[in-house]
């Protein structure tokens, strides 16, 4: 099974780098998971979302417990159960190890070799397996870069990783710089300093709590740009989301519904920007502390329920991730509907001569659309798969109401007016 898996998994890296802008879903739809070894029956109802990766730290420090040394077991154990369900992994190389820098990043040239030693023993161990590794997680953050982010230090360690594993494995995925959100100067910083020659794709983490999804295309648009002047010529870097995701508490105007409208408007926004590569964090809340938002990024809830089918509870946006994936099983983007306005949101995905529409609003209160589809009829589901009423379509116009939780519709007849360009 593994030689069938790599080769899916090696065909999968290939399209995602020779810039295919529009995968069918679920490709490059994931989750941040937390374990190594997941509970009886937490692999069931993962796999049931039908996400097809899934984002992990590497740890240095847990993998290389003595110099030269190296332990992978931990990461055999994971590959094997997502393996069995055909996700592939997105392995984030980090952080430090106390053998060569205790309480720092690798910031001297010691622990620089040291590092790329490590981390070309990971790939080479392996390699085939269609893993996409990724440089460092939020460099430009205090809490992942010791004592203080330093973006000359970053670009060094990157150069030398990239160089090197380049070399080694030219048709291993190399990745990065995977900042918290999209700082310019450090961005601009990377672009500049030869690292673009190395990545096959720039991933950021475009975190906005305040803030709904869709804001996020005007920054995209910018590192497109920053992009477009330093990359190689003939090369394409598609931007990735490697991680982003929303609390679930009631914080900032946060509840667990609209967490799960979020998930699903952010999984759309990406599709329609030409974002092949979106990770949600996160799979499960961290705890059940009320006070502290970091407990409440998953998808589920906290506790296990061991002997209990399934397992964890499920959030509305656990339904909101399944829900849009069952949907647009097998369909591509094809474009975003024009004419109704720009807090409308009526998008168009195809797989062959059919279609699917996603459709929403960003406005707080219901809006309607009339979408030129001529006589008609469709079945709809709200972002939870909850049924919605079929709706008739006589005349020319489908008067479709729309809320801020995605729904989806599914033409039960011919609609050649919306193929029509």
């Amino acid at each position: 099974m593994r030689r069938n898996l790599s080769a899916i998994s090696l065909l999968l890296t290939s399209l995602f780098l020779c810039g295919y802008s529009a995968p069918p879903i679920p490709q490059g739809l994931g989750l941040q998971i937390p374990f190594f070894d997941p509970n009886p029956g937490e692999m069931e109802m993962l796999a049931a979302t039908g996400i097809q990766m899934a984002r992990r730290a590497f740890l240095w420090d847990l993998t290389e417990p003595r110099r030269g040394i190296y332990d992978f077991s931990p990461y055999d154990r994971l590959l094997k159960a997502l393996e069995a369900y055909k996700i592939r992994p997105l392995f984030t190389l980090s952080f430090g190890n106390p053998l060569y820098h205790p309480g720092l990043s690798p910031n001297t040239p010691e622990a620089r070799k040291a590092f790329v030693q490590w981390a070309l023993a990971a790939v080479e161990h392996f390699q085939g397996r269609g893993i996409a590794w990724e440089m460092w997680n939020e460099p430009n953050h205090p809490v992942f870069w010791q004592p203080k982010p330093d973006v000359q230090q970053y670009i060094a360690l990157a150069l030398e990783v990239g160089k090197a594993l380049k070399e080694k494995f030219p048709q291993e995925s190399f990745v990065g710089p995977a900042t918290s959100h999209l700082p310019p100067d450090f961005l601009k910083k990377t672009c500049r300093a030869g690292l673009l020659q190395y990545f096959d794709a720039i991933t950021v983490h475009p975190y906005r709590w305040r803030m709904p999804p869709e804001t996020w295309t005007l920054e995209l648009e910018r590192l497109r740009k920053w992009l477009a002047r330093d990359t190689p010529a003939g090369k394409r870097l598609p931007v990735w989301v490697g991680e982003w995701g929303y609390p679930s508490q009631t914080v900032r105007g946060l509840d667990e519904s609209k967490q799960g409208k979020f998930l699903a408007r952010m999984w759309l926004t990406d599709l329609a920007n030409d974002v092949p590569v979106s990770i949600w964090h996160d799979w499960r809340d961290d705890g059940e502390n009320p006070k502290d938002p970091e407990h409440s990024f998953g998808i589920i809830r906290h506790p296990y329920h061991a002997g209990r089918e399934p397992p964890f509870d499920a959030k509305p946006a656990y339904h909101a991730a399944k829900t849009l994936i069952s949907s647009l099983q097998g369909f591509s983007f094809d474009r975003r509907l024009p004419g109704f306005g720009a807090r409308n949101y009526v998008l168009l995905f195809r797989k062959g001569s059919e279609i699917r529409l996603a459709a929403w609003t960003t406005s707080p209160q219901e809006q309607t659309v009339k979408i030129p589809t001529g006589p008609a009829s469709f079945s709809r589901v709200s972002f939870t798969g909850g049924a919605l009423p079929a709706m008739q379509v006589r005349g020319k116009y489908l008067e479709l109401p729309l809320r801020d939780g995605p729904q989806y519709l599914t033409p039960d007849t011919e609609t050649p007016a919306l193929l029509r360009r």
